[in-house]
């Protein structure tokens, strides 16, 4: 069956007023067109809800009960559609986002916070993955959209980029380049390093910018996050090479951070969407404040 609502607005009004009258003038309607609805919404039900004399309105035994479910049905629909209304304004809603874990570091929690005192309301939820990795939760639906290092272009995904991010090499300051304010890649050669491991999507970039898999370094250790070098590096392991994202200011006051030049080798990181998609509401003002950044 459809559902009356005007019919059912007539009755509550009526209810609540205890005269045609009033109930009309409440709802800025003439009494009679209140009269045609509630006769409407009775033939509807198959019932009559309302007794009706020329002195006095009262509920009918089936109205009367009705009467606390009708008031229930129709909180529950005004909240609805507060909650769809604020949902549209972006001050309400959950999202879902994909990112490769050095954005998390630094890029992104700047961006969280101003989101955060925009929308205090909306809940976040952050896939930190490897660029594959980031790529398959946006075409499986998981995530809205995702910052992510450009790649090979996939027909079903639209990105645009946002910075240039510098690969760079961190030690102790203990160590013999900590005092240096830039490197060349040849003179890596005669120290072990901390890499970048094959499942991350840095190392097929570097690979390429470097001209082969990295010739003259000493990758004495493996890592697959930028997240692990770095803590290898604060515990005095060996120097490393990382994304310049991956250094968290002021995290740890021990390390260096030394420009690698000849060749400057950088990666891009692009927004990514899926083709022709319509984020929600509040997934579109992250995704605009992201966008704001470039």
């Amino acid at each position: 069956m459809n559902i009356d609502i005007l019919g059912l607005e007539a009755f509550l009004a009526i209810a609540q007023h205890g005269r045609f009258h009033k109930a009309a003038r409440a709802l800025h309607i003439t009494q009679t067109a209140l009269t045609r609805r509630l006769q409407n919404f009775e033939e509807g039900l198959g019932v009559a809800l309302v007794e009706r004399t020329t002195r006095s309105v009262a509920l009918t035994r089936l109205g009367t009960a009705f009467l606390p479910q009708a008031r229930r049905l129709v909180a529950e629909l005004t909240a609805a559609l507060v909650e769809m209304q604020e949902t549209g304004r972006a001050q309400r809603g959950d999202v879902v986002i994909a990112c490769v874990p050095t954005v998390g570091v630094q890029y992104l929690p700047r961006i969280i916070q101003e989101y955060a005192e925009l929308h205090p309301g909306n809940r976040i939820e952050i896939l930190d993955h490897s660029s594959s990795g980031v790529t398959e939760a946006i075409l499986r639906r998981e995530a809205e959209f995702g910052i992510n290092i450009a790649g090979p272009r996939h027909p079903e995904l639209v990105s645009e980029p946002l910075l240039e991010d510098r690969f760079v090499l961190i030690c102790r300051e203990d160590h013999a380049l900590a005092r240096r304010r830039r490197v060349a890649w040849r003179q890596l050669a005669a120290h072990p390093l901390v890499f970048v491991g094959t499942a991350s999507g840095n190392r097929s970039l570097l690979d390429a910018a470097l001209t082969g898999p990295r010739p003259g370094l000493r990758a004495r250790y493996e890592v697959q996050r930028s997240s692990t070098a770095v803590g290898l590096v604060a515990a005095g392991v060996a120097p490393a090479i990382v994304p310049q994202l991956a250094v968290q200011t002021g995290a740890h006051p021990s390390l260096r951070v030394v420009s690698l030049v000849d060749p400057v080798v950088s990666r891009t990181l692009v927004l990514v969407s899926r083709k022709g998609a319509e984020l929600s509401p509040a997934a579109r003002a992250l995704f605009d404040l992201v966008r704001g950044r470039r």
